[in-house]
């Protein structure tokens, strides 16, 4: 099978089309011929060489997110061939990363694509959409409580933002001027100007500060004094946060949503249902990832880049 990977890790211009062996469904395992793999913020982390590859043999393939059609079923995987599924995957694990001409894993790990959304559409909802109910009950915040958002406009955001008021919270989020219409249709209560100053204008609506923050961008300190003493402050890079402040510090680790299956379901529904609205910024073959590599990390887009095999 085809497979998009880097035998040295680098920038973009290492990415390449790479032929392997084709893999097989073990008992309780599922293989898709995945059709679409999303492009995330941490495959350029695999792709640089950030994560430990441990003993994984190059070519070392990124990739969290797929959707595909069922080709293959290991015993007592509760799907048949046919089905159309999307998948998290686990890169530089024993199946590896979601840019490959076929997936294997646990039946777990997948969940049926949302009625009338296509498989491009489909490729972007698991990793990001498990990391953002990951964030929501690391938060545990009652319904009422305020919820302020950094990078709202993001793809993690658009997800995370409609959860959050499904949950009965009340969302203050960030914005640039051309965003703000985005932000404000996934329902965000108070849409503040994004950047430099962003906890100070939060005070300013909250003199107490807000309960907790879903630092989505990745502002840390910065952002910090918008919260109130004794409320939580969640991290999507690990931040363990600054002594002194009377705050708790959680952190988001998708990669242990891995069998999330009931999670996963959960949120293709809400796709049917008009909660969620995946959002595909572009479709490029697979042959050109190092150029989604290069649009994404150059930030400003909006939706997800996928990857078509």
């Amino acid at each position: 099978m085809r497979v998009v990977g880097v035998t040295e890790f680098g920038g973009p211009e290492r990415l390449g089309v790479h032929e392997v062996r084709d893999p097989h469904a073990g008992p309780g395992e599922v293989r898709i011929r995945v059709a679409a793999a999303a492009v995330n913020p941490t495959d350029a982390g695999v792709r640089g060489g950030m994560r430990d590859a441990g003993d994984a043999p190059p070519p070392w393939v990124a990739g969290m997110d797929a959707a595909g059609v069922v080709d293959e079923v290991g015993e007592g995987a509760p799907y048949e061939v046919g089905d159309r599924l999307m998948a998290i995957a686990l890169p530089l694990s024993e199946h590896g990363g979601a840019d490959v001409e076929l997936l294997v894993g646990p039946w777990e790990s997948m969940a049926r694509v949302p009625a009338g959304a296509s498989l491009e559409e489909a490729s972007t909802l698991p990793m990001n959409g498990l990391t953002a109910v990951q964030l929501l009950r690391l938060l545990a915040l009652p319904e009422g409580a305020v919820l302020a958002v950094t990078g709202a406009a993001g793809w993690l955001g658009n997800l995370l933002v409609p959860l959050a008021k499904r949950d009965g919270l009340i969302v203050v989020a960030d914005a640039k001027a051309e965003d703000r219409a985005l932000v404000t249709g996934l329902g965000a209560d108070l849409v503040l100007e994004r950047g430099s100053g962003f906890a100070d204008r939060v005070r300013a609506a909250y003199p107490d500060g807000v309960d907790g923050l879903a630092d989505l961008s990745v502002q840390q300190a910065e952002v910090l004094p918008a919260v109130r003493d004794g409320g939580r402050f969640a991290s999507v890079r690990g931040w363990q946060g600054e002594p002194g402040r009377d705050v708790e510090f959680v952190a988001a680790r998708v990669f242990s949503e891995y069998r999330s299956h009931d999670d996963l379901d959960r949120l293709g529904r809400l796709a049917e249902q008009g909660v969620l609205v995946p959002r595909v910024a572009e479709v490029l073959p697979a042959e050109r990832a190092a150029d989604a590599h290069r649009r994404m990390e150059a930030g400003g887009v909006r939706g997800r880049l996928v990857l078509a095999f």
